[in-house]
């Protein structure tokens, strides 16, 4: 666990009182062990799910302070109807966490126009529409955090998952443009960028492409490199440090794994600006 300062990040006044979470695909993964973690240190959570039985079990163990909506956040209206009603029955709205989301597995030739257009509706329209639903009511409030659940695939790319990077990618640009619109407004925004945690997001939460036969010895290779994670648990003291900060970072990343892919991937990127810059200053003038 972490301790009650953060480096230089302290907590607010009451940053540690009771707060009401909003929080995306509370059925699995990152969003179960983030809505059980606050409901067990005396939060209120509204969950969603497409399919709400599977949330039947936290209304039992926890009663009123948890409130479970079905929602498919494709769902633009149905976003908007189910933000205010966690408003209205709550009577605040703290935090909401996009999380609902999913891995589409295909290379880029291999992507169907249904493929490409279900993987940024779900991952990146979802999250804006729910943003957008939040916004009044955290500003009306003066106060609010919006968590967005990006990956370190949000700031690397990897082969067969281009469509997963192009919605992640999408979401931080929107997310990095919203946190400057809305932070006059008391509104923080935080985007979580995770690496190689134990969830269903690469299995039976994953979509799959439609094989092309020339891909297959590069999709053999991916399959062969994969490594043990931690369990979804293991990033719930991450989150409440974020939540609980008076001045929560933009991006935080989730692992070392994360950190390395992320550093690497920079270190790439700067050394090949550098390499170039004589190109592109010759753009200066004719």
């Amino acid at each position: 666990m972490f301790p009650l300062r953060y480096g230089p990040q302290y907590p607010s006044q009451g940053a540690l009182m009771s707060k009401v979470w909003f929080i995306t695909g509370a059925s699995r993964g990152f969003g179960r062990s983030w809505t059980i973690a606050a409901l067990e240190r005396g939060d209120r959570v509204a969950g969603t799910a497409r399919d709400i039985s599977m949330l039947s079990d936290l209304v039992a163990t926890y009663g009123d302070a948890f409130l479970p909506l079905q929602l498919d956040v494709t769902d633009r209206a149905g976003d908007f109807a189910a933000v205010q009603q966690a408003h209205e029955y709550f009577e605040q709205l703290d935090v909401v966490v996009n999380n609902a989301g999913y891995g589409h597995f295909g290379f880029t030739e291999e992507l169907s126009e249904v493929d490409i257009r279900n993987q940024m509706e779900t991952n990146f329209f979802g999250a804006l529409w729910v943003s957008q639903a939040a916004i009044p009511i955290m500003r009306n409030q003066g106060s609010g955090h919006i968590i967005q659940i990006s990956s370190v695939g949000g700031v690397c790319a990897f082969p067969m998952l281009g469509a997963y990077n192009a919605s992640k990618w999408a979401l931080e640009a929107m997310s990095e443009a919203l946190s400057q619109e809305v932070a006059d407004f008391g509104i923080k925004v935080t985007i979580i960028e995770p690496a190689g945690f134990a969830t269903e997001w690469g299995n039976t939460s994953s979509v799959h492409s439609t094989a092309l036969s020339h891909y297959e010895d590069k999709r053999a290779a991916r399959a062969g490199a994969a490594r043990q994670t931690p369990p979804a648990e293991a990033t719930n003291a991450a989150i409440f440090a974020a939540v609980d900060a008076e001045y929560p970072p933009l991006r935080l990343l989730l692992s070392s794994f994360a950190s390395t892919l992320v550093n690497t991937a920079y270190d790439k990127r700067l050394a090949e600006w550098d390499q170039w810059s004589e190109v592109t200053a010759a753009c200066d003038s004719i």
